[in-house]
C-alpha cells in the first residue's frame, strides 16, 4: 500500500494525530517553523524590490534531513500546519526546504484534532493558498523593516543595546503611556448622594432609597437631606416588569484572554499555553492523546452546525428543553473579522469538565471548564429575573429603591458568577402601592469624588487593542510578554505601569516616527494585510509604498534625536565589598543586583522583590522567591539565619482573633494559622 506522510507542527499533535490514522500514514512534527529571515542581519534585499532572504533556521539542519529521508519514504506528503497565515507560511517553506513535487503533497487543514474533522480534511485537500502566505510574508517584512531599522537608532540614543520597537509593540507601548497620562492629569470632582432609610411594610429592616439627582456641594447635600426629613415621603410609582439577562457567545481568542485573566487569574501569555496544549492533545487514561478544545487563535464565534446540534441535545437531555435557546448564538460580525475558523470549544460536549477533574492538570482544567461552560451557556435560554422598582417623593426630592430576583435561571445554570447571580438583598415590594406613606427612619449624605481611568491591565489591554484593531489574536500575548520582558511596562497587583526605559522609548517613537505609533495607521496597516490575505493587494505594493517614509524618518531620527540617560534603579541593599547602594540589572534570568562601580567592584548579588511585609519570626523584609521548580513563594531576606517561608503571599495586616499574619487565599484574607480559622473579604475584590 502506499505510504502518505503527514508533516504537523508538534509533536503533541503529531502523537494525537496519528492515533487517527492507521498504519499507512507516518506523522512527523517540523517543530514551528524550519525557515525563517536570518537573525543576524536585515535579510531584506531593499534594492530588490524588498525580496526576503529566508536561511534554514539554526540548529533544525538535523530535522530537516529527516524530514527530506520521510519524504523520500512516502508516496504522498500532507501539510497540516495550524490553520491561520502563519500554518500557511510555514507549510509553504516546507514545500520549499522540502522541495516537494507538486503533484506529490497538498494543504490540509482542521479547526480541532479529532478523528472526523483530521479525516475529513484528507478528503479536502489543497493546494497552498500563496494569498495568506503572503500576506504573512508582508507582515513579517514590515515588521522586521520597523524593528531592525529603528531598533539600533534606540540603541544609540538611548545608550542601552538589547531594545527594540516593534511595529504592534510600539503602539500598545503609547497606549499605555497615554492611559497613565491621563491617570496623571485627572482633578477628582466632589459630588454627594443621599440615602434615606424609610419603613417599608413586611420588610423587617428599613430599606435603603437612594435620592435621584447630582449633588455638587456638602452645603446642596445638607438642605436636601432638610427637606426630606421636613417632607411626608409618598410612594408616586411603583413599577413591576421581567428583565432578561442574555447568555454569553463562545469565546474568541480575545474575550477568552480577558475572561481567564478576570476569572482564573491566568495572564494572557499562560492563557495561551495552556489552550495550546488543550488544543493538540491532553493523555487520557484508555483514550491516548485527545484534543478538548477547537483551534485557539480566532476572531470567531461561530459555530458549526454539528457542534451547535449536539449542544442543543446534551442540553435537551441533561437541563431540559425549557433551557434550550431557539437559535445558534453569535456576536455581530465586526469589520476585518477573519470567519475561517469557529469560536473556541470543546471538541466533544458530551467530555464534561468533572470527568476530566484529576485526568488533566489543575490549569488545564480550570481553563477547560471556563471554555466548556461558555460555549454550553451560549446555547441556551437567557435568564429572566423579576424586578420591581419604587420611587418615592419627599417634597421635590424623588427617591428610589429597586430589587430583582432570579426567576429563571437560564444559562446561568452552567455559567455563573457572582455579578451574574443576582441580587443578595432582595426586598420584597409586594405590599407597597402608589399613594402610600412610608416612615422615615433615617437620611444619610456621604461625599464621594470621581475616580481616575483604571490602568490598564493585561486582559483591558487585550480588549484595547481589539477596539482598535491593533494586532490580531495570535499577536495580543506575544505583544505584552515583549513589553514586559524587554521592561518597557511593569506589571504590579495585575496593573501595568510604564517603566522609565519604556517612557524614554515612547517618547523617541512619538517624536520620530509618529506613524508607526498611530492607531489608525496601524489599524490600517492590519486592514491592508487582510486585504492580501483575500488576494485583492498584492503584498510588495503595500511595502513600496510603506517603507520610503520609513527610512526618511531614520535619517532625519539620526541627526536630530538627542541621547537620553536612564540610570540604573539604585537600591538600599549595601555592597559588602565597596559599601555602595546595589543597582538592579538585567541579565539572561531577570533580575540580579550588581555593584554600581564596576570594573573596579564586580560583586554581584540575587534581587528578591520585597513585597513591603516584615517577616513575623525575625522583623526582616518579606521577598518574592521562586522554588527550583518555579513555584512561587515568599520568605524572609534574612535566609539562612531565617527559615520563614509561605507558598501565600503575606499582606501587612494582623489577624484581629490571634495577630499572626493574614494571607491571601483567592478572593478573602485568611489567617496564616489554619487552627485560627479567621477569614475576611478583600476590599474590591
Amino acid at each position: 500500500m502506499a505510504k502518505n506522510l503527514v508533516i504537523v507542527e508538534s509533536p503533541t499533535k503529531a502523537k494525537t494525530i496519528k492515533k487517527f490514522l492507521g498504519r499507512n500514514y507516518e506523522v512527523i512534527a517540523s517543530e514551528g517553523h524550519v525557515r525563517d529571515l536570518p537573525k543576524s542581519s536585515m535579510g531584506i534585499d531593499k534594492d530588490n524590490d524588498f525580496e526576503p532572504h529566508y536561511i534554514t533556521i539554526r540548529g533544525k539542519g538535523e530535522l530537516v534531513s529527516a524530514l527530506r529521508k520521510a519524504v523520500k519514504k512516502s508516496d504522498f506528503v500532507y501539510l497540516a500546519t495550524d490553520p491561520d497565515r502563519e500554518g500557511e507560511a510555514i507549510s509553504y517553506h516546507l514545500s520549499v526546504t522540502l522541495k516537494l513535487d507538486e503533484k506529490k503533497y497538498k494543504r490540509i487543514t482542521f479547526n480541532e484534532i479529532t478523528q472526523r474533522a483530521v479525516k475529513e480534511s484528507l478528503k479536502n485537500a489543497r493546494a497552498i493558498d500563496m494569498k495568506l502566505v503572503d500576506a504573512q510574508q508582508a507582515r513579517r517584512v514590515v515588521d522586521r523593516l520597523v524593528g531592525y531599522e529603528i531598533s539600533p537608532l534606540l540603541w544609540d540614543k538611548i545608550g542601552k543595546r538589547g531594545l527594540s520597537a516593534g511595529r504592534v509593540q510600539s503602539v500598545t507601548l503609547k497606549m499605555i503611556s497615554d492611559r497613565e497620562a491621563e491617570i496623571d492629569r485627572f482633578i477628582p470632582e466632589e459630588y454627594w448622594t443621599i440615602d434615606v432609610l424609610l419603613t417599608v411594610p413586611g420588610q423587617a429592616k428599613p430599606v435603603a432609597f437612594r435620592y435621584q439627582g447630582e449633588i455638587k456641594s456638602a452645603a446642596e447635600a445638607a438642605e436636601i437631606v432638610k427637606s426630606i426629613k421636613a417632607s411626608d415621603c409618598v410612594v408616586s410609582e411603583v413599577k413591576n416588569s421581567k428583565r432578561t439577562k442574555k447568555g454569553p457567545v463562545p469565546f474568541t481568542t480575545s474575550t477568552l484572554q480577558q475572561t481567564a485573566a478576570g476569572k482564573i487569574n491566568f495572564p494572557t501569555s499562560k492563557t495561551m499555553r495552556i489552550a495550546q496544549q488543550l488544543y493538540e492533545g491532553v493523555e487520557i487514561k484508555g483514550q491516548g492523546t485527545v484534543g478538548l478544545i477547537t483551534y485557539l487563535r480566532t476572531d470567531s464565534t461561530r459555530i458549526s452546525a454539528e457542534a451547535d446540534a449536539a449542544a442543543r441535545e446534551y442540553i435537551e437531555e441533561n437541563y431540559g428543553k425549557e433551557f434550550l435557546a431557539e437559535e445558534g448564538k453569535t456576536a455581530e460580525k465586526k469589520q476585518n473579522i477573519q470567519d475561517a475558523h469557529e469560536a473556541i470549544r470543546p471538541t466533544d460536549v458530551t467530555r464534561t469538565p468533572a470527568s476530566l477533574k484529576g485526568i488533566v492538570s489543575n490549569d488545564q482544567y480550570k481553563l477547560y471548564k471556563l471554555i466548556y461552560e461558555r460555549f454550553l451557556a451560549s446555547r441556551m435560554q437567557p435568564a429572566i429575573y423579576d424586578t420591581f422598582a419604587v420611587t418615592v417623593t419627599a417634597g421635590d426630592a424623588r427617591l428610589r429603591a429597586s430589587t430583582s430576583s432570579l426567576a429563571f435561571p437560564g444559562f446561568l445554570n452552567v455559567y455563573n458568577t457572582e455579578e451574574e447571580a443576582g441580587d443578595t438583598n432582595v426586598f420584597n415590594f409586594s405590599g407597597i402601592e402608589k399613594g402610600d406613606k412610608l416612615s422615615l427612619k433615617d437620611a444619610e449624605s456621604k461625599q464621594h469624588f470621581t475616580e481616575p481611568p483604571a490602568h490598564y491591565t493585561e486582559a483591558s489591554l487585550v480588549r484595547a487593542m481589539e477596539e482598535n484593531g491593533i494586532g490580531r489574536p495570535s499577536t495580543y500575548a506575544p505583544t505584552i510578554s515583549t513589553l514586559l520582558n524587554r521592561r518597557y511596562v511593569t506589571k504590579e497587583q495585575k496593573n501595568l505601569y510604564i517603566t522609565e526605559l519604556g517612557s524614554a522609548v515612547n517618547t523617541i517613537m512619538i517624536t520620530a516616527f509618529p506613524e508607526i505609533v498611530n492607531i489608525e495607521f496601524t489599524a490600517n496597516m492590519e486592514s491592508l494585510l487582510d486585504s492580501i490575505g483575500d488576494g485583492i493587494v498584492d503584498w510588495k505594493v503595500v511595502v513600496r509604498n510603506f517603507y520610503p517614509d520609513l527610512e526618511a524618518e531614520i535619517r532625519d531620527a539620526e541627526n536630530s534625536l538627542s541621547k537620553v540617560k536612564i540610570a540604573d534603579e539604585k537600591t538600599d541593599e549595601i555592597c559588602e565589598k565597596c559599601g555602595a547602594n546595589m543597582v538592579i540589572k538585567y541579565g539572561s534570568y531577570g533580575k540580579f543586583l550588581a555593584c554600581p562601580n564596576f570594573p573596579e567592584c564586580r560583586n554581584t548579588m540575587p534581587y528578591f522583590e520585597k513585597i513591603g511585609v516584615k517577616c513575623p519570626e525575625c522583623g526582616k523584609d518579606l521577598v518574592k522567591k521562586t522554588s527550583k521548580k518555579g513555584r512561587t513563594y515568599y520568605g524572609c531576606s534574612g535566609f539562612p539565619d531565617c527559615e520563614y517561608m509561605s507558598w501565600a503571599r503575606p499582606v501587612d495586616k494582623k489577624c484581629p482573633k490571634c495577630q499572626k499574619l493574614l494571607i491571601i487565599k483567592g478572593k478573602k484574607l485568611v489567617c496564616s494559622d489554619p487552627a485560627c480559622g479567621y477569614k475576611e473579604q478583600i476590599e474590591n475584590s
